[in-house]
Order: C-alpha cells, then structure tokens, then sequence
C-alpha cells in the first residue's frame, strides 16, 4: 500500500507559494532587512551629524570638531552657501536623515510590492540627499577652498545609502508596471490597495 499522500489536481506547487517577497527576475530581495536596516542605521548616523552641526551653525555651541583642516569646517559651516535658506542647510540635512531613516524602516519584507509608496518616498527622500552632498563637497574647494570633516562623512554616509535604496524603488517601479500591463489601475496599486 503506497503511504505518500496524493496532492489534489486543484492545490498549486508549492513553488507558487515561495518567494512571495522576491520581486520577478530578481535574485535577492530589495526589501528585506539585511538590505534595509544597514541604510537605516547609515541615516541615524547621518542624523546625529547633522544635528550637531546644525546646532553649531546655530550657536549652541562656539566650536565645531576638526580634526584635519584647521579652521575649514567653520569656513564652510559660515558660509553663505550654508545659509541661504532660512534655516541652516545642516538643519535640512538633519531632517532629510531622520526622514530616511523613518522610511527605511516601515513596512515588511514584501514592501516594494504592498506599499510601493513607502519606497518611493524612501527614494526620494535618500536620492536627493546623496545628490545635495555631492554638490556640497564639490563646492567645499571650489567655492571656499576649504574641507569640512563631518561634512565628507556625511556626504559618504549620503553616497553610500543610494545603491540600495535605488534597487527598492527600481523593484517597484517594475512592479507597477507589471501591474497596469495587467490591467489594474496604477493608482490603486500605488498605495498598496491591489496587492497578487
């Protein structure tokens, strides 16, 4: 007498149920934790950076760690570039950090396919601050001939975030046009209320 059990015709291979969170095509999963959570803890840091040096371009404090440049960190700190909004552009820094880190985290494994919102307001708020540190380090010599320390690391701290969150958004951006290929409505699935 045979003892393994008969699947029904009608129960799909489990394959079908595998993998649920791993975007078509794609080998690894942009959304998991392993890739998240290091982008995560780069914008805390990136948040406690630029706070510290918001509060000095504020006055809290009358001197700013340099370890390397001299006086350089207060020449670019003071510059006019630095302040040409009404508040400091490390204050800015600050928020957009802490807004990558807030979005970094929200959502499960399967994020780029139930709340492609959530990663592309991720993208947006990690590809702009890459962008504007890049710009800030290259007017650093240019402008001021000057180097400030934790500015450099911020902007690495930037640069280095970018990768991984493009790869998120890329997931989703696919997804969704897998979706109105299918015919569901773009704007439904956008906000994660059509999910497969």
């Amino acid at each position: 007498m045979n003892s393994q059990r008969i699947k029904p015709e009608s129960e799909p291979p489990k394959s079908q149920f595998q993998n649920r969170d791993l975007p078509a095509g794609w080998q690894q999963n942009p959304s998991s934790w392993s890739q998240r959570l290091p982008i995560a803890i780069l914008a805390l840091l990136g948040f406690v950076i630029a706070s510290y040096l918001a509060l000095y371009q504020w006055g809290v404090f009358s001197t700013v760690w340099e370890p390397f440049f001299g006086a350089g960190s207060r020449t670019i700190l003071n510059s006019s570039v630095s302040h040409l909004l009404p508040i400091p552009d490390a204050a800015l820094g600050a928020f957009g950090y802490f807004l990558d880190a807030v979005t970094a985290v929200i959502g499960g494994r399967a994020r780029w396919r139930t709340m492609p919102w959530i990663v592309i307001l991720f993208g947006l708020a990690v590809g702009p601050l890459g962008a504007a540190s890049i710009i800030l380090v290259i007017l650093q010599p240019v402008l001021f001939e000057a180097w400030c320390t934790l500015c450099l690391v911020s902007a690495l701290i930037s640069v280095l975030m970018i990768g991984p969150a493009a790869d998120e958004v890329l997931a989703s951006l696919q997804y969704l046009k897998r979706e109105r290929l299918e015919g569901h409505s773009t704007w439904r699935v956008f906000w994660g209320l059509v999910t497969n």
